[in-house]
């Protein structure tokens, strides 16, 4: 399992979003995303995360306005790696790998 975990700001309250293999889910600030993310500069329907039957975590810009980041550079498409930073609009959020029996 990772984890997608956003640092305490002042227009956001601390978000964890746990991301299990086999289920894509959409991040955005609509009520319809799987992981609800209202913050600035952030589109309805950002991104997808998507974690592959392998376990790599991959992330897909959904056309956003403002972009999808990993460690500061714009990307399409990505995989992710324990200790990246992925920031849609203004939210950033470092990516972990859970360990133990349930990752």
């Amino acid at each position: 399992m990772w984890i997608l975990q956003t640092a305490p700001m002042s227009e956001l309250p601390s978000l964890t979003f746990r991301v299990l293999p086999g289920v894509p889910r959409t991040m955005g600030r609509a009520p319809v995303a799987d992981f609800v993310v209202d913050g600035p500069m952030v589109s309805r329907i950002h991104c997808r995360v998507v974690v592959d039957q392998a376990g790599v975590l991959e992330v897909e810009d959904l056309d956003s306005t403002n972009g999808t980041f990993v460690n500061e550079r714009r990307v399409s498409r990505s995989v992710l790696v324990a200790g990246d930073r992925l920031r849609i609009g203004r939210v950033e959020m470092r990516v972990s790998r859970a360990t133990g029996a349930e990752s």
